[in-house]
């Protein structure tokens, strides 16, 4: 049975709260599978990816893969791959990030980041070792060979100099620097918004619509819309996180993008200015749906990809 059907069926739609335990537990599972074994050698470093992956994050990339592929009849052995690997890529980029030459940072997902933990040449190792898991786990999937080949170029488009590497590149240059809104916006495109589109589409090219039809251009350009404007909801989400919670709510070191000098969302627009601007996103996502759907309602294929739009922009950590 395919994920999209086992997970509509029921009489009384799941909420969101619960469908998100229940797609969180399947990664956390599959997660656990799909990485090596602690007791593997060299198990320094297996222990390492382990601790970096599993038990933390909300897991985002992952449920928008599971969303987006209710628009099909995804195979679940594929959807828990492409949902997998891109949580890897997510976790290799994190402990990357938080090394001393990047964002020097100690704290991530309420617990000591990985180079704190484990030193710094093992977190360098652990992202490396990362990157190459999650594309053997896409590499072993049994999809048609045209979309597992499509799916393997989003995630390494979304991985790169192209995404999130460049988006990545340029935060670091711009470290007190006044940039302008486009600017920052292209910045964020790249690295927090290229992994979110690519996880969307990634799932929506787990399988085939329920008449055996792929999904068609206009179909995918929307999707490329609703996945847009919720990359960048998320990053000014975030920006506004960062200046008004606390580190114990983020799990991270909170107000380090102010201490810093980076610039940000608020630190451009201001903080009324960016809460607008996320509801806006919100909407821009909601109305690239109508693609699908008039409006979002438990029936419709769409109604997790509307709700996910509504968590990343209403959460409060």
């Amino acid at each position: 049975m395919s994920t999209n059907n086992a997970m509509s069926t029921t009489t009384t739609p799941m909420t969101l709260v619960d469908w998100m335990k229940h797609c969180q537990a399947r990664i956390e599972v599959a997660l656990t599978e799909f990485l090596p074994s602690p007791d593997q050698v060299p198990t320094h470093l297996h222990e390492a990816m382990r601790y970096a992956v599993l038990d933390g994050g909300k897991r985002v990339r992952p449920l928008l893969v599971f969303a987006a592929a209710q628009l099909v009849d995804a195979d679940d052995a594929g959807l828990l791959r492409a949902a997998c690997a891109v949580e890897m890529i997510h976790a290799y980029s994190l402990v990357h990030d938080d090394m001393p030459c990047m964002d020097n940072d100690a704290l991530r997902r309420g617990k000591p980041t990985v180079h704190v933990r484990y030193g710094e040449a093992t977190a360098l190792l652990v992202g490396d070792a990362l990157q190459s898991q999650a594309f053997m786990i896409l590499a072993n999937g049994a999809n048609a060979p045209a979309r597992q080949l499509r799916i393997v170029q989003l995630l390494a488009q979304a991985s790169g100099s192209a995404g999130m590497c460049g988006g990545q590149a340029i935060d670091l240059i711009s470290v007190g620097v006044d940039l302008t809104r486009e600017q920052l916006e292209h910045m964020h495109q790249l690295k927090t918004g290229a992994l979110l589109r690519a996880s969307v589409l990634m799932g929506a090219l787990c399988g085939q619509k329920p008449d055996g039809q792929e999904l068609s251009h206009i179909e995918l350009a929307a999707l490329n819309r609703y996945a847009s404007a919720i990359g960048l909801a998320f990053q000014v989400v975030d920006d506004i996180l960062d200046a008004t919670a606390d580190s114990i709510s983020l799990g991270k070191t909170a107000g380090k993008d102010a201490a810093n000098h980076k610039p940000t969302y608020v630190s451009i627009l201001g903080l009324d200015a960016s809460r607008i601007l996320a509801e806006q996103l919100r909407l821009q996502a909601h109305g690239a749906l109508t693609v699908f759907s008039p409006s979002a309602h438990s029936n419709s294929t769409t109604w997790r990809l509307a709700q996910l739009a509504d968590f990343i922009v209403q959460r409060s950590a």
